[in-house]
């Protein structure tokens, strides 16, 4: 999102994360991103809704599902605990519970999913935005909240294949 913004690091702590393939980002995106008086909380909302449904960088389509889900799924628990997570076409929201430091643990979900996607679709370069959102959960309602976002993102954006691209401990 913005590279300005501190990431907040706390460790034994539920983190929500978004980050976005790098070709999702067309003149749209590039428009809000630019506009600097819209809230963090607001303009990622406006990102996640326009993203749902833009075919630019929708590379996580069909098998690349599973294959990403399998590699997520299989992180070193002593990085994090994935909670919950959701697929879209050219986004993954994340929420885990934060055991290293956030940017390593981005590094190895952001740099595995890179080397193994880029194998699979036979492309190569930067497949993921550079930054990423994150937001750190406040307490029980906001966890909630943030889950159930997850769990139906897929499912409120009429993505057919909505149940396989959602995972979550807590179903």
């Amino acid at each position: 999102m913005h590279s300005n913004l501190p990431h907040l690091n706390q460790k034994s702590h539920y983190q929500f994360i978004t980050f976005r393939t790098k070709d999702s980002t067309d003149t749209f995106i590039q428009k809000l991103l630019s506009q600097n008086n819209i809230e963090t909380k607001k303009l990622q909302y406006q990102i996640d809704t326009y993203l749902d449904n833009s075919p630019a960088g929708a590379y996580l389509n069909g098998e690349i599902i599973a294959l990403a889900k399998k590699y997520l799924l299989e992180i070193k628990k002593s990085l994090c605990e994935i909670v919950a997570l959701s697929i879209m076409p050219n986004h993954i929201h994340i929420l885990l519970i934060q055991h290293d430091d956030l940017a390593k643990i981005l590094q190895q979900i952001k740099g595995g999913l890179s080397f193994l996607l880029n194998k699979e679709l036979n492309i190569s370069g930067v497949l993921w935005q550079k930054d990423y959102f994150d937001k750190a959960v406040r307490d029980e309602k906001h966890l909630k909240i943030t889950y159930e976002y997850i769990k139906y993102n897929a499912v409120k954006a009429g993505l057919k294949d909505a149940q396989e691209r959602f995972y979550g401990v807590y179903e």
